[in-house]
Formats: structure tokens, C-alpha cells, sequence
């Protein structure tokens, strides 16, 4: 029998559903806390500047940075645009998670001679944005689910720099990526992929071949190849066409369970 003086606790429970779709809202409110505060600070990452392409089957934006503040300054130029945040927040939400969804269950359903992706499966998306993927991976049962970008969206979306992500050596079973053209180091980003994914894992990276990118592109993939032999450590499960928001090719490879 609760004492006397006991307060009554209230218990709220809500569907997973709603949560998620609850979660756009939240980012909008977001949008407009950053939209009246300054961007944040750069992350760490000192690194010589000198873009040059890591393949001939890769081709680098010659920007003219001055820095790496500077190209970190034009990428959050794109991630923090109050139009563009309100429109991912909106009406692009619930088109991209659908679509991310059931790009994840078919991986759930595949092994493609062994697991991609389970619902224990510790997952990353690499330049999550508001958190579209993590929304859908975390909808088809994979809950323990986080991106990285260069401005965080909580619940789903932590601060960090695919160049050097804020995590411990295999960390994740699951990686997901669609800003391979983002990256101003390509080999610098994949191998980041490597060393945070557990021996085993799955990456999965949708790209655009031969298809300029826009004009917060650092690269252009003029071949998969360029992207696959970036991968050291790394052998291909396969490489499809998808039809995936104007990238056009799956890249799905898993990392070696021994070094060489």
C-alpha cells in the first residue's frame, strides 16, 4: 500500500509510430533555434589541404579553400538553410523515410551470403541531416540507430565529421551513407567507415555515377571503381542500380573479419 503522502505517477506510452512522426516536428523547432543562433564551431580535424583526387575514377571540386573551416563553413551553409530544413522536416519526410524503410526491410530480408542487417544490428548513418535513414531504420525494428552530421538533429542525429568520426574502433554492425560527394578527403571518409565498423559489417553507400553532383559537392564519382578500391580492408557483397533521390547506384560491401 503506497504511503500516504505518495504522488501518483503519471505513465505515458506512446506508440513507436508516433514518436517518429512526432520527430519532424521537433526538428522543425530546431530549425528555427539554429536559424537565430550562430553556426557551431568546427570540428577538429587538422589534416594537410590538398584535395587531390585519390583515383582517376574520382574527380575533386576545385573550390579554392582556405582552410578546412572553410569547406566545413560551406558545407553547414547547405545543412543549415532554414528553406532546406524546413522542406526535409516537411515534406520530404515522410516520402524519404517510406523510401529509406523499404530499402532497409529488403537488407533485413537479404543475406547475400550472410546477415547485412538484423534488428540487433548497431547501426550508423554517415551525413544523416535531420535523420530520415535513422527514422526508417529505427521503423523496420532496428532500434539501437544514430547518425553523424555536421550539425546534430536529437533525438536522431549526433554532431560529427565523416573525416573523423566520433567513435571507438568497431563500433557498428551497419553503415549507411549518401554523401560519398560531400567528402573533400574520399579516402579519409571510407576509411572511417573501416574503422568503425566491427569486422563482419555491412557498409551500404548509394552514389551517383557520372552525374554532377550540386554545388556543395566536393567529388564526382566518374566510376564505381573509384569508390570500391578506396575500400582496403573491405570486399564487395554487390554493386546494383537503385533509383534512390538522383543517386543511382548500391554499393554494399562487408569488412574483412582479419587484417591482411
Amino acid at each position: 500500500m503506497p504511503a500516504p503522502d505518495a504522488k501518483p505517477r503519471l505513465h505515458l506510452h506512446l506508440p513507436r509510430s508516433l514518436l517518429l512522426l512526432l520527430i519532424p516536428f521537433l526538428s522543425l523547432l530546431l530549425l528555427y533555434s539554429y536559424s537565430s543562433s550562430p553556426p557551431p564551431p568546427p570540428v577538429a580535424f587538422a589534416v594537410p589541404l590538398s584535395p587531390t583526387p585519390p583515383s582517376p575514377h574520382i574527380r575533386m571540386r576545385r573550390a579554392g579553400f582556405r582552410s578546412y573551416e572553410d569547406y566545413l563553413r560551406h558545407q553547414l551553409n547547405k545543412t543549415l538553410d532554414p528553406r532546406l530544413r524546413r522542406v526535409w522536416a516537411t515534406r520530404d519526410w515522410h516520402r524519404k523515410v517510406d523510401a529509406f524503410a523499404r530499402a532497409f526491410a529488403a537488407l533485413l530480408r537479404d543475406d547475400g551470403g550472410g546477415k547485412l542487417l538484423s534488428n540487433a544490428s548497431r547501426a550508423l548513418c554517415v551525413g544523416a541531416r535531420l535523420g530520415q535513414e535513422v527514422a526508417a531504420l529505427r521503423l523496420v525494428g532496428v532500434r539501437d540507430a544514430v547518425g553523424i552530421d555536421l550539425a546534430p538533429a536529437p533525438p536522431l542525429v549526433v554532431r560529427g565529421d565523416f573525416h573523423a568520426q566520433p567513435f571507438a574502433n568497431d563500433t557498428f554492425d551497419f553503415e549507411f551513407s549518401n554523401v560519398f560527394d560531400h567528402a573533400l578527403y574520399p579516402g579519409r571518409f571510407v576509411a572511417e567507415i573501416e574503422r568503425t565498423l566491427r569486422p563482419g559489417g555491412v557498409a551500404v553507400l548509394h552514389v551517383a555515377v557520372h552525374r554532377r553532383g550540386d554545388k556543395y559537392s566536393a567529388n564526382d564519382l566518374l566510376d564505381v571503381h573509384g569508390l570500391v578500391g578506396l575500400f582496403r580492408r573491405s570486399d564487395v557483397v554487390r554493386i546494383s542500380k537503385v533509383d534512390a533521390f538522383g543517386l543511382d547506384t548500391e554499393v554494399i560491401l562487408r569488412k574483412k573479419r582479419s587484417s591482411p
